[in-house]
C-alpha cells in the first residue's frame, strides 16, 4: 500500500533529520548490506566452532563436563553459522529473482546464453 503525500513528506523529514544528526551512522547504515553483515557473522561462527573444537579436545581428557561445554560452544556456533548462511541464501535468491524480473525473465536469459540477444 503506497504512502500518501503527507506520509511521504513526514518520512522525508525524518530521513533528513536522521542524516543531519548522525551522519556517520547514516553512512554506515547506507553501506551495510546483508552480505557484509552475514559474512562477518559467518567468520565469527567459524572461529567459535574452531575454538570450541580445540577446547573440547584439550579438556575432554581432564573433565567430561568441560568437554561437554566445548561441544555446546561448537553446537551454538554451528547453529549461528547455519542461520546466517540461510540469510545470505535467501537474500541471493531474492536478488536473483528481482534481477530476472527486471531483465525480462528467464526467456531473455536463454536468448543471452544462446547469443541471440546481441
Amino acid at each position: 500500500m503506497p504512502l500518501n503525500e503527507d506520509e511521504q513528506r513526514i518520512l522525508q523529514e525524518i530521513e533528513k533529520t536522521f542524516y543531519e544528526n548522525d551522519p556517520e551512522f547514516a553512512d554506515r547504515v547506507r553501506s551495510e548490506t546483508v552480505y557484509k553483515h552475514s559474512g562477518r557473522n559467518l567468520k565469527w561462527a567459524t572461529l567459535g566452532f574452531v575454538v570450541g573444537l580445540a577446547f573440547t579436545i584439550l579438556t575432554f581428557t581432564i573433565s567430561v563436563v568441560l568437554g561437554a561445554v566445548g561441544f555446546l560452544v561448537m553446537l551454538g556456533s554451528a547453529v549461528y553459522f547455519e542461520r546466517n548462511l540461510r540469510r545470505v541464501g535467501r537474500a541471493s535468491l531474492q536478488d536473483l529473482s528481482s534481477r530476472q524480473f527486471k531483465q525480462g525473465g528467464f526467456k531473455s536469459m536463454g536468448k543471452k546464453l544462446r547469443g541471440e540477444d546481441q
